[in-house]
């Protein structure tokens, strides 16, 4: 497949000084009885990132894993690597022993998003803000919100239709967007909520930018709306704050904590937290969603038995004249195996990253402290040991439950995404009314990925959407 690169991975950049003074220190050191894992570190400094960056980079991964085997060593701008692709590595890493690896970021992408969300932590504060988003974003939570994006799926797409091309993924990232500001802080008052979304986009289009703070560069821009963003937010939080309400969505799950020596959250805490959530939940969701309408488009019987379930469920509502209800989602059979697929297909999160604490044995090799670790999501995911046929979209093979840790596609362990169920719950509702509202066609070409930094459909899905004439 064609494969376009939009950007320059500043996230490894941003890493580079830090890692290259780590690998430095280990090629000066004597060799331990421990060997490194196989593999090649490259040029120095420069390593192999030339051979990631010219081609698709599953191709990268795929063909290490070939020669070297399922844990292999690289170097990419400077990092020393190791790469895990069993489902058993990926498990020591984020689950049994995941005290000895800590999640690492760049301070650019911290800046941007907040030194106190919870992603950037370990221990008992991530430990407290965890229990504290996973509580607002609970079954019991998410249920009651059901209605309300069904409300914004039907407003989102109502303006599709016609013969004008619509960009799938900007239309999914609005879609998300507005169901993360509903999750977040319940109703908002439009003032708020368009000041948030004007000052957030620009915030994330300098996301992945070069790191600079040259005037009129995408980061400073998203530097300075981020203090606007932090302003909004503390003018929402003092309002609530004066109304004393016990709201249980995030916003009041943040406010009313206390922990056990009865200290509150500062504000600070709470908008970083708010901003970590909108990041972590908004692009991620809204990929998936552009190939779930893609692999819809491309495979014509699946589509037309994921209609026929959703058109049931239509007619049982009055042909839409009320309102989808909680136990329909659950009721959805075939189009939640086509979620689980997507997921596995897309695998949005590709791997994750994590550094060594200390040194590390496993399976009879060294895994140094200060080392980068990476559990390959989308290996594991693509390995026909655990999926046959890896590369056909199937959905019917999730009638069987995977085999465990073979299918992480929300991550795994402390750190896994505290808000899958709430990312799966919307993209059943997207697809009750993409299916039972609309027919459609891609347009242009209909193969390739970018990288954005997430994969999605070449130029994010261009299609033509028409209206059902009984829709």
């Amino acid at each position: 497949m064609d494969v376009i690169y939009l950007y320059i991975p500043f996230f490894f950049l941003a890493l580079l000084l830090s890692c290259s003074i780590v690998f430095k220190r280990y090629k000066r050191e004597p060799q331990t009885r421990t060997k490194l894992p196989p593999g090649s570190m490259g040029w120095p400094y420069i390593g192999e990132t030339l051979q990631l960056y010219s081609q698709d980079p599953n191709v990268f991964f795929a063909l290490k894993q070939k020669r070297y085997g399922e844990i292999f060593k690289t170097n990419i701008l400077g990092c020393p690597c190791v790469m895990l692709a069993s489902p058993e590595a990926a498990r020591f890493v984020l689950v049994t022993e995941a005290h000895l690896f800590k999640p690492t970021y760049p301070k650019s992408k911290e800046r941007l998003i907040g030194p106190s969300a919870l992603f950037f932590h370990q221990g008992d504060y991530h430990t407290r803000l965890r229990k504290l988003v996973q509580s607002s974003l609970s079954l019991e939570s998410i249920r009651n919100l059901v209605p309300d994006i069904e409300a914004i799926a039907a407003s989102t797409f109502d303006s599709w239709g016609g013969s004008h091309v619509i960009n799938t993924f900007h239309e999914m990232k609005r879609f998300s967007f507005e169901v993360g500001i509903l999750a977040i802080f319940g109703h908002l008052e439009a003032r708020y909520k368009e000041e948030l979304k004007k000052n957030y986009w620009i915030v994330d289009r300098g996301y992945n930018s070069f790191p600079t703070s040259i005037p009129g560069t995408p980061y400073k821009k998203a530097l300075l709306a981020r203090k606007r963003l932090s302003k909004i937010l503390s003018k929402i939080i003092s309002e609530r704050k004066n109304k004393k309400l016990l709201e249980k969505d995030l916003l009041g799950c943040l406010l009313n904590s206390r922990d056990e020596k009865g200290v509150v959250l500062t504000d600070d805490q709470i908008a970083d937290n708010i901003i970590g959530v909108v990041f972590a939940a908004q692009d991620t969701t809204a990929s998936v969603m552009t190939w779930i309408v893609k692999y819809l488009h491309d495979e014509p019987k699946l589509l037309e038995a994921v209609t026929a379930e959703q058109r049931t469920i239509k007619k049982l509502n009055d042909e839409g004249n009320r309102q989808l209800r909680w136990n329909q989602t659950r009721n959805m059979p075939i189009s939640y195996k086509v979620v689980l697929e997507s997921l596995r297909m897309a695998s949005i999160i590709s791997f994750t990253f994590r550094e060594a604490v200390a040194d590390v044995e496993y399976k009879g090799f060294l895994i140094p402290k200060g080392w980068k670790v990476m559990p390959l999501f989308r290996n594991i995911h693509h390995n026909p040991e655990f999926f046959s046929d890896p590369w056909k979209f199937d959905p019917s093979r999730f009638a069987v439950a995977p085999k465990p840790n073979t299918f992480m596609p929300f991550g795994s362990g402390v750190h896994a995404c505290p808000g899958n169920e709430l990312a799966k719950l919307e993209m059943l509702i997207m697809i009750h009314h993409l299916v039972t509202k609309f027919r459609w066609e891609v347009v242009g070409s209909q193969s390739g990925i970018q990288y954005g930094p997430f994969p999605v459909p070449m130029h994010g899905l261009p299609a033509r959407f028409w209206k059902e004439s009984n829709s």
